[in-house]
């Protein structure tokens, strides 16, 4: 199957109440395992993918190292491969189209696109935001899939998300879906009755984030949610199990 095809594919999996399960890779290997127990699409989290060579996110991994680590997931697997591109590693429209047509040409079909400002304070405003994902689409094509993040609920407390930080999310939606974005990404909330609103009013499908206690996959297509993606929770599972086994070993004297 091509990029094109695959890309294709990968929209169509995206299905309101039926959502697309994506438990995030951060390697080849992962991504190979993840595959073999059977996922429809791998999708790296950017968290993992830098701690697995030693970095922080927000985008301390250099670019060259995140585009080749791309490269060798999508070499690894069959499966449609979205990779988690931050804010992609420029602010400027010019800059950022150029990084993501050298995303797309590592054969990835999509990618999360977040609004925060990397190594700065609060979110980028939504025009600019806006102009960036334009910038983005007419870099990548029409078939790659852009999953636009916002981080306002990310950036609050739990207790605080409310309808008027909802109104505040959809209106960045909208305008993301107007500059081309394929998807909007929420993650941070997770109160069901605020999920739905966001589903029903967003004219994009909608991606949460797993977390441990977070509503089940059942709740969450119940508010319909498309897309449920796990971050970086399988990376720290996977070092937790790791961890633990060779302290099994070493215990032994």
């Amino acid at each position: 199957m091509n990029q094109g095809a695959k890309a294709r594919l990968f929209v169509s999996l995206h299905e309101r109440g039926n959502p697309l399960i994506l438990y995030n890779a951060w390697d080849a290997g992962s991504a190979k395992a993840v595959a073999d127990a059977g996922a429809k699409a791998i999708a790296t989290g950017s968290w993992s993918v830098a701690a697995a060579q030693g970095c922080h996110d927000a985008e301390s991994l250099p670019l060259d190292l995140a585009l080749a680590n791309a490269e060798r997931v999508v070499e690894a697997v069959a499966l449609p491969v979205t990779i988690d591109f931050e804010g992609g590693y420029a602010v400027a429209p010019e800059a950022l189209a150029a990084n993501m047509a050298r995303l797309a040409a590592t054969g990835a079909i999509g990618c999360n696109f977040e609004d925060q400002v990397i190594g700065g304070e609060g979110l980028h405003p939504v025009a600019l935001q806006a102009a960036r994902i334009r910038a983005a689409r007419a870099a990548v094509g029409p078939d790659f899939f852009i999953n636009a993040r916002t981080d306002i609920f990310l950036k609050a407390k739990h207790d605080t998300h409310d309808g008027a930080m909802v109104d505040q999310a959809l209106e960045r939606g909208r305008a993301y879906a107007e500059a081309g974005a394929s998807g909007f990404f929420v993650p941070g909330l997770a109160d069901t009755a605020l999920l739905k609103r966001v589903c029903d009013a967003s004219p994009l499908p909608v991606n949460f984030m797993a977390f441990p206690g977070a509503p089940d996959h059942g709740e969450l297509a119940a508010a319909g949610i498309a897309r449920i993606s796990y971050g970086p929770f399988p990376y720290r599972l996977a070092l937790k199990a790791l961890k633990e086994a060779a302290m099994t070993v070493y215990s032994r004297g």
